[in-house]
């Protein structure tokens, strides 16, 4: 907890397009309660570099780990924080990113880069510093320990509000009928 008395949260989105954040950011009018309970310390909303996450009571998670760098972030946000969250399906279960396992990384670097109507790079970068991507986009539970999961794609915004204020008064999340809403 903050020296002033409000939990410290982290968020971070990998592989995905950033719905999740979108649906946090739907909380609307809500999110100015939310401040005054949180200390919103990492987001790709503040444009915090991940491996700079300091110490955090919850680390939230959008989308599915699909290279070694997205890896390497998950487990320092894992070490970090004390209650961990996969926000969406991607982070549950892969979803759409992980279309991409029906196909050797080979072939999906070559369609990406090399056959693809929108670029003309014309070869697979090379560069050291670039990301490798991994055999499998994987889901973050197998690779971390996830403590709550928030289904949805993306999950609405009283859906995140119920996870988030349960999990403010000190209890995990129950899903049921009454509290998980899809479309």
């Amino acid at each position: 907890m903050s020296t002033n008395g409000k939990i410290k949260v982290a968020t971070m989105w990998l592989s995905g397009c950033s719905g999740c954040h979108m649906s946090f950011l739907d909380l609307d009018e809500r999110l100015l309660e939310l401040g005054k309970a949180i200390d919103l310390k990492a987001s790709p909303i503040v444009d915090i570099k991940f491996d700079q996450i300091p110490e955090v009571d919850v680390g939230i998670v959008e989308g599915c780990v699909n290279n070694n760098e997205q890896e390497e972030h998950l487990r320092h946000l894992r070490d970090r924080c004390k209650i961990l969250v996969a926000l969406g399906d991607c982070a549950i279960m892969g979803n759409v990113p992980a279309l991409r396992n029906q196909f050797p990384v080979d072939a999906v670097l070559q369609r990406g880069f090399v056959e693809t109507e929108s670029t003309q790079i014309g070869e697979i970068p090379m560069d050291p510093v670039m990301p490798r991507l991994l055999a499998k986009a994987r889901p973050l539970k197998e690779i971390v320990k996830v403590d709550v999961s928030i289904p949805g794609c993306p999950p609405d915004a009283d859906t995140i509000w119920y996870a988030l204020t349960e999990l403010l008064a000190g209890r995990m999340p129950k899903w049921d009928e009454r509290n998980l809403k899809y479309d």
